[in-house]
């Protein structure tokens, strides 16, 4: 099998991992999108991994897509992803137990207006490294992040008490990973990620991630749960994350890859494009 990732960095540790398991019998190639050509006529490989996000490795795996070719995950639920506004817009749709969300077309137009009700989260509304997310609790607060990020489109979340810490929850195919990470809004912040095994769950919070899956039309995801008096309540959902440290997780991404490639699994279908304002 040919395997194609399109990445900027596939040194990733579960990239590399899923390489190494992979390269004894079959050609892993390394694409990166804001650099390669589109492969040529009758060179395909046979499954795509999408491990980045810009507007130029999404437009390239549509590419990839309209050429028959698999990709995990698909161009358009990746994209939507990166929406904030749209992944709101796909969760609440789906009646997945998602955080209110509002949308406002600048950080200094909200901060003009002055009528907020305090504590929030504001975010970025399109997902990035560095991206804006921050809690605020009081107009200071606001003014000093709309002098640095006020032409930044962002989402407005009502700040929702919890018990500070927030359940990572990675689906590669048909297993599932957790992990307990301290909340970067709730003090002191923590170093790192300890594994959660699933069965310490509550009950029916596996049932809540796999239907983000559904929702978006992704196979390999990450969804952020808070605990909510033991309700979840999902904060972020992530298309292709990094799933570090996680045992077992480079054999499910391998198997994946290769049941994609051999045709005895279907990628998801493209979850249905949202009209988002």
């Amino acid at each position: 099998m040919r395997i194609g990732l399109l990445t900027p960095s596939p040194g990733h540790p579960l990239l590399a991992a899923a390489t190494a398991l992979l390269t004894p019998r079959h050609d892993v190639v390394a694409l990166d999108p804001s650099t390669a050509p589109d492969p040529a006529a009758g060179d395909l490989a046979d499954v795509y991994l999408l491990k980045t996000r810009t507007p130029r490795a999404l437009a390239f795996a549509r590419r990839l897509e309209e050429r028959g070719a698999p990709v995990l995950n698909s161009a358009g639920s990746t994209a939507q992803c990166q929406d904030r506004t749209a992944m709101a817009d796909v969760a609440l749709r789906a009646g997945l137990p998602f955080v209110a969300t509002a949308t406002e077309p600048s950080l200094a137009g909200l901060a003009a207006r002055g009528d907020l009700s305090y504590p929030v989260v504001i975010k970025s509304r399109h997902s990035r490294r560095d991206d804006l997310v921050a809690r605020v609790d009081d107009p200071v607060r606001l003014a000093v992040l709309a002098a640095e990020w006020g032409d930044e489109p962002v989402v407005v979340q009502r700040f929702t008490p919890n018990d500070g810490w927030d359940h990572k929850l990675w689906v590669v195919g048909d297993h599932v990973f957790a992990g307990l990470r301290r909340s970067e809004l709730a003090p002191p912040a923590g170093t790192g990620t300890e594994s959660l095994p699933t069965d310490r769950l509550p009950a029916g919070w596996l049932d809540v991630v796999r239907r983000a899956g559904e929702a978006f039309a992704l196979d390999v995801y990450g969804v952020d749960l808070l605990d909510v008096g033991g309700t979840p309540l999902i904060v972020d959902v992530n298309a292709f994350p990094g799933i570090r440290g996680q045992s077992g997780a480079p054999e499910a991404l391998a198997t994946l890859t290769l049941s994609t490639a051999e045709g005895t699994h279907r990628p998801r279908a493209t979850a249905p494009a949202q009209t988002v304002s």
